[in-house]
C-alpha cells in the first residue's frame, strides 16, 4: 500500500457505511494502522462499522481534537517517514472541510508527502447539490455570532453577497439552536431571498427544502433541535 496521508470521510449520522462509502475505502482503511483523529472513541467506533473485525488493538491513534497544539502534528506524521500509511478521520463528513485536519494536511504537503482524499459524503457539497441555488460560486461561513443583533447584521451582509455576487452563502448552527437561527433568518432577510434548509443529510431524518423567505413564513419547519443542519442563502 502506498505511503501517503489518506483523508477518510465518515458517515453523517447512523447511515450504514455501505450506503455512502465506496468499497474501495474499506480496502484502504484495512491497510492503515496509524490514524490521526478528531476523537479516538468515535474513530474506533467508525472503524468497527467499516469492518467489525478491524484490528483496533493493533492500531495507533493520535488525537488532534478541535483545538490541538499544531506543534504535536509533526510527531503524528512520523509513521509516514517510516514508510507507513496514515489516515485522518474527523467525527463526520470529510476531514479538513469544516472539520479539523487542515493543519495536518498542510504539514504533510510541506514535508512532501502524498495526500490522498477518499470519496465520501460532505454535507456542504450535498446541500449545495440539492438546494437549487448557485453551485458555481458558494462560500461556507461556519457559525454566526451568538449575539442576536450581531447575528442579524451578519445575515444581512451574507444576503448582500448572495444578491450582489450571485454567491450562495452556507452557514451552520449547533442543533439545539437551529430553530432560533431559522427564526432570525426569517426576521432579517428580504422576502424574495431564497433559503434552503438541509438537515440530517443521508440519514433517515433527511430534510432538504428550498423556498423564499416569504414562503418559509407559511411553512411549519420540522423539529431540527437534534439534527445537524446547514442553512443556504441565495438569490
Amino acid at each position: 500500500m502506498e505511503t501517503a496521508l489518506y483523508l477518510i470521510p465518515v458517515t453523517l449520522g447512523e447511515t450504514p457505511v455501505s450506503q455512502v462509502l465506496p468499497a474501495y475505502n474499506h480496502d484502504v482503511i484495512l491497510g492503515i494502522r496509524h490514524f490521526i483523529v478528531e476523537n479516538v472513541r468515535s474513530a474506533r467506533r467508525f472503524l468497527r462499522l467499516v469492518d467489525h473485525e478491524f484490528p483496533i488493538d493493533d492500531s495507533t491513534f493520535y488525537e488532534m481534537g478541535k483545538h490541538a497544539q499544531t506543534d504535536q502534528f509533526a510527531s503524528y506524521l512520523k509513521p509516514l517517514q517510516q514508510g507507513f500509511p496514515v489516515g485522518v478521520i474527523s467525527e463526520a463528513g470529510c476531514p479538513a472541510v469544516a472539520d479539523p485536519g487542515a493543519e495536518v494536511v498542510a504539514m504533510a504537503q510541506h514535508k512532501g508527502f502524498r495526500v490522498i482524499p477518499l470519496v465520501g459524503p460532505s454535507s456542504m457539497i450535498m446541500a449545495v447539490m440539492a438546494s437549487g441555488l448557485n453551485g458555481q460560486s458558494f462560500a461556507f461561513n461556519g457559525y454566526l455570532p451568538v449575539d442576536e443583533a450581531d447575528r442579524a447584521k451578519k445575515l444581512k451582509a451574507l444576503e448582500s453577497r448572495a444578491w450582489n455576487e450571485s454567491q450562495t452563502q452556507l452557514l451552520i448552527e449547533t442543533p439545539y439552536r437551529n430553530r432560533k437561527m431559522f427564526d432570525t433568518i426569517l426576521r432579517s432577510l428580504r422576502p424574495q431571498t431564497r433559503l434552503c434548509v438541509a438537515a440530517g443529510i443521508t440519514t433517515s431524518d433527511e430534510y432538504i427544502r428550498t423556498h423564499t423567505i416569504q414562503e418559509w413564513k407559511r411553512i411549519q419547519l420540522p423539529d431540527l433541535s437534534k439534527i445537524p443542519a446547514i442553512f443556504l442563502i441565495g438569490r
